[in-house]
C-alpha cells in the first residue's frame, strides 16, 4: 500500500513539474505541495480570516463578528461599543451582579462580518438567532491574529483533473482566505518562497519553506490566545482526553490515511489504560501525557500491530474540549505525521 501511494504521489509530482507557463515553472518542489486538507492550509486560513472571536462577550459566536460601533444593553445599561477596548466594559457590566440574566441585547439594526469578510445586516434578534443556528458547531480553534502576512504572496496552482497549471498573486488577507477556503479536492498549490510575515513582537520574519511557516504559526498560537497554553482553557489535556470517547478525524502519514481508522472509538481512562473498539474488535492499550524538553506530549500504545501507526510520542499542537491536534516529526526522513482526535 505504501509503495502504491508513493507511485501515485510521484506521478502527481511529475505532472506538477511538467506543467509550465512561458514565464514560470509551476510547483517545482512537490514536497511543498498543499491541498485543502493540509494542516498548514488550515493554519494559514486562521491567520488570514476576519477575526471573529474577540467580541464573543457580545454575540457568543466565533462564526462572525459585529461591526463597530454598536450599542448593546446589559442589565438595563446602554453601552456604546466603539472599539475593541469597549468589550471589557460589556464584560464588567455582565460581572457586576451575580443574580441577573447577563443577556447582551443589541440595538438593531446591526451589521455582522463573517470569517470570509462578507457582511450581512440584521434587523432584529430573530435574524441573529437564525444566523447563529446556521453557523453550526464551533470547533474552538480561533483566529491567529497576532501575526500577519506581508503581501504580495505568489502561489502556484495545479488542477489534477484537467492538468492545468497557473500562477496567481494575492495581495490581501481576504483574497488569500477565500482562495484557500475554495480549494477543490483535485487542486494542489505551492507557495513561492521566500515570503515574510510580521510576528507578535512586530518583527519581520523571512520564511523559506512549509515546515518553517508551520512552526512559526504554531509557535504563535499561545501568543495570540488569551487562554492558558494549549488552548484548552483551565482544563488540562489529561482531564479532557479521559472524558468520553474519541475518534480519528484526521491522520496523515505521507498521504491522508484517515479512512484507515473509520469506525474506531477510543477511550482513555484516567489510570493510563485505553481501549480501541471497532465492531467486534477490541484492542487494549495505554496512554500518557507528559512534558518533554518544554513540549507537551501524548504517547499511545495498543496491543498487536493493527494500530501501530498511532503508537508514537505525539507533540501536542493545540486542543479544545472536543478536539486534540497532534503531530510527529520523523527523525529519519524528516517527514511530519499528523493525528487529530475528535470527541464523539
Amino acid at each position: 500500500m505504501k509503495l502504491n501511494r508513493f507511485l501515485i504521489l510521484s506521478l502527481v509530482g511529475l505532472f506538477l513539474m511538467s506543467c509550465q507557463s512561458e514565464e514560470n515553472e509551476v510547483i517545482q518542489d512537490t514536497t511543498q505541495n498543499l491541498t485543502n486538507t493540509s494542516p498548514l492550509t488550515t493554519l494559514v486560513t486562521r491567520v488570514t480570516q476576519n477575526p471573529t472571536s474577540g467580541d464573543n462577550v457580545m454575540d457568543n459566536s466565533s462564526c462572525f463578528s459585529v461591526v463597530l460601533p454598536v450599542t448593546v444593553i446589559v442589565n438595563g445599561q446602554n453601552i456604546v461599543v466603539s472599539t475593541q477596548a469597549d468589550y471589557q466594559t460589556v464584560q464588567d457590566a455582565i460581572d457586576a451582579f451575580s443574580n441577573d440574566d447577563d443577556i447582551v441585547n443589541f440595538v438593531y439594526p446591526i451589521t455582522i462580518q463573517y470569517q470570509n469578510f462578507s457582511t450581512q445586516v440584521l434587523q432584529d434578534s430573530d435574524d441573529l438567532d437564525d444566523v447563529i443556528d446556521d453557523c453550526g458547531e464551533d470547533d474552538g480553534f480561533d483566529e491567529i491574529d497576532c501575526i500577519s502576512f506581508n503581501f504580495p504572496i505568489v502561489i502556484s496552482v495545479y488542477n489534477s483533473n484537467n492538468q492545468l497549471a497557473d500562477t496567481i498573486t494575492i495581495t490581501n488577507n481576504s483574497d488569500l482566505y477565500n482562495f484557500l477556503e475554495n480549494l477543490e479536492d483535485n487542486e494542489y498549490i505551492a507557495i513561492q518562497y521566500p515570503i515574510s510575515l510580521t510576528n507578535a513582537n512586530g518583527q519581520n520574519v523571512t520564511i523559506t519553506n512549509n515546515d518553517q511557516l508551520e512552526d512559526v504559526i504554531e509557535d504563535s498560537i499561545d501568543d495570540c490566545d488569551d487562554s492558558p497554553s494549549g488552548g484548552g482553557g483551565s482544563t488540562t489535556l489529561s482531564t479532557i482526553i479521559a472524558d468520553g470517547s474519541w475518534y480519528v478525524s484526521y491522520f496523515f502519514d505521507d498521504t491522508d490515511e484517515t479512512s484507515d481508522y473509520t469506525g474506531y472509538n477510543f477511550t482513555f481512562n484516567s489510570n493510563g489504560t485505553s481501549l480501541a473498539v471497532k465492531n467486534t474488535i477490541s484492542l487494549n492499550g495505554t496512554w500518557s501525557n507528559y512534558m518533554d524538553s518544554g513540549e507537551e506530549k501524548l504517547e499511545f500504545s495498543f496491543d498487536g500491530i493493527t494500530l501501530d501507526e498511532l503508537e508514537d510520542d505525539w507533540e501536542v499542537i493545540e486542543y479544545t474540549a472536543t478536539q486534540i491536534r497532534l503531530k510527529d516529526v520523523s527523525g529519519g526522513n524528516g517527514g511530519t505525521d499528523y493525528l487529530y482526535l475528535t470527541k464523539n
